[in-house]
């Protein structure tokens, strides 16, 4: 018996997904626990247009995440910090310090969770930090931090 999974089964499919099951396991398991329907032209035909509504919503996400990718590379940002007299920072520079630089100078609000540094920054001088947008989309940007001027 074919079935439209609603909900992810485990060792089974996802959401959206066409699958071939036994009929008792569809309609004394699957089916009952609303995880599936049966196939049907008409069921079917709202499997593909799920699908498709699906494919175009990712499409625009992708376009958005690649107009913010460009706007972060085309220059480095610039992270303020206070400084000691030998150059080295008081404390280090923190994801959260990133994402309020973004927030400042590019304008778009990244959650400071979604930005990793690969280690403890505690010294002036230009690094790399990666966002991870989701869905296998990360990119890599340059910051620059700079002493803070008396």
């Amino acid at each position: 018996m074919q079935v439209i999974l609603i909900q992810d089964v485990d060792n089974l499919g996802g959401v959206n997904e066409l699958v071939s099951v036994k009929n008792g396991y569809a309609r004394n398991f699957l089916i009952p626990k609303k995880l599936a329907v049966e196939a049907s032209p008409s069921s079917l035909k709202q499997m593909e247009e799920k699908n498709k509504q699906l494919r175009k919503k990712e499409e625009k996400m992708l376009a958005e995440i690649n107009k913010v990718t460009e706007v972060l590379k085309a220059s480095p940002l610039q992270i303020v910090a206070k400084t000691g007299t030998s150059g080295k920072i008081f404390g280090s520079v923190t994801s959260l310090q990133i994402a309020r630089a973004i927030k400042d100078q590019k304008g778009f609000d990244i959650d400071r969770r979604r930005i990793h540094i690969s280690d403890d920054i505690k010294e002036l001088g230009t690094y790399k930090a990666t966002i991870d947008f989701g869905n296998n989309n990360t990119t890599e940007i340059d910051f620059e931090v700079k002493g803070e001027q008396a």
